[in-house]
Formats: structure tokens, sequence, C-alpha cells
């Protein structure tokens, strides 16, 4: 089997060794290199084709969210998932970081067995956001301004798959959605694939977030 290959991207050297030997010592996980800031990273994801950046949000120079955002859109990166770092949970970067691209974040005090998992599920091309915090996503989508129009893509949805798109919007997970639309699991695998494929979305955070831009799920009013 071939082993994930991870890059690191964090202005603290205390940090990226920690996270490099961690990941070393997997037998199904490399190091693919070492970054201190976004030019450095960006710069790793062109030389190396990681299969994985674990990227912190605060760096100096060029932050993580553009980084994140030049490696997720250019032609011969997009293939490299982001994992991004935070010291605090969903905080307006990571926000803007999921906008960007990200496939998920990790608190930078994640017990390791865990940060490990994320590292595979991203590397797999799941997105690393559980329903509670998708519906913690739903949250900052509240304190955002309405999207200027529709997006053009969202006309190309059947009824049912605009359906399942709106539960995914409202931090349903598959079984959930299964259980709300009375359908089997493989058909609602079915549609959240074609919404991936129709949307060019790379993971779940993007249908939230679709979903939202899309006028699908509007935020409840506070209170």
């Amino acid at each position: 089997m071939t082993a994930i290959r991870v890059a690191l991207a964090d202005d603290q050297e205390l940090v990226r060794s920690g996270f490099a030997a961690l990941l070393d010592a997997e037998d199904d996980i490399c190091v693919a290199g070492l970054a201190g800031d976004g030019f450095g990273a960006v710069a790793l994801a062109r030389e190396q084709h990681p299969d994985v950046i674990l990227m912190d949000i605060r760096m100096p120079g060029m932050d993580g969210i553009e980084a994140t955002r030049q490696v997720t859109t250019a032609p011969e990166t997009a293939a490299t998932r982001v994992l991004v770092l935070t010291t605090f949970d969903l905080d307006e970067y990571v926000f803007a970081a999921l906008r960007a691209g990200a496939s998920g974040f990790l608190l930078k005090d994640t017990r390791p067995g865990d940060l490990l998992a994320a590292v595979r599920v991203v590397a797999a091309g799941d997105a690393l956001l559980s329903p509670s915090v998708t519906r913690q996503l739903i949250g900052e989508f509240a304190r955002q301004p309405e999207p200027a129009r529709r997006p053009p893509m969202m006309s190309e949805l059947t009824e049912k798959e605009a359906e399942v798109l709106a539960l995914i919007g409202l931090g349903l997970s598959n079984t959930e959605i299964c259980e709300r639309l009375y359908v089997s699991m493989s058909t609602t695998k079915t549609h959240v694939g074609r919404l991936l494929m129709k949307l060019d979305a790379r993971d779940r955070a993007q249908l939230v977030i679709a979903a939202y831009e899309g006028g699908l799920v509007r935020p409840s009013p506070p209170g």
C-alpha cells in the first residue's frame, strides 16, 4: 500500500517537528516536506504533490487561507487536500479556509490518534466535518450577508437533489437524511455523489456552503 504523503506548514518549528515525528512513526504515512509560511506551503504542493497538507492559518507573509486557495484552485495541485490547523474551534479564519477549499480542520491540541485518523480520512477524499461541526458552520453562516445571486449550477439540480442539498446544509448526516426522506442509504449516497459532481464540490463542507449560497437554506433569526 502506498503511504499517505503529508506536508506540514506552520510558522512554529516546535509544532512542525512534533507533528512530523508523530506522522513519520506510522507505517502508512510519510512526511513530504515542511514549510514555515504560506509561500513555502504552495511551493511544497507544486514540487512534492503531497496527498494532504496540514496548514496553519496564522502565518507571516502569506497566511494559510490564501495558501489553501492557491493550492486547491491550481490545476497542478488541486488533488492535494488541505487540513487546516487552528488554536480556536471554528473561528472566522477557519470559516474562510473552508470557503477557500479546505477539506476540514483540526485544533492544534487534538489528540495524536485523532490527528492521524483525520489525515487518513481527508486523504481518502472525505471531508473532516461531523454533523455537529456542520451545525457549527451553520451558525457562522447566520452571521454572513446573503449571497448577491444564486449560483448558476444550482439550476442543474433535480428537485430531489435540491432537497438533499438543503438537508446537508442543515447539518444532517446521511443516516438522518435517509430517515427524513424515507430512502435507503445507497440512494442517499447516490444523491450526494451527484451533488458533488454537479456542483464541482470537493467534499461535504463545500456542499454546506453551496446550500446557503444557493438560497436553499436560510439561517433562522436569532432568538
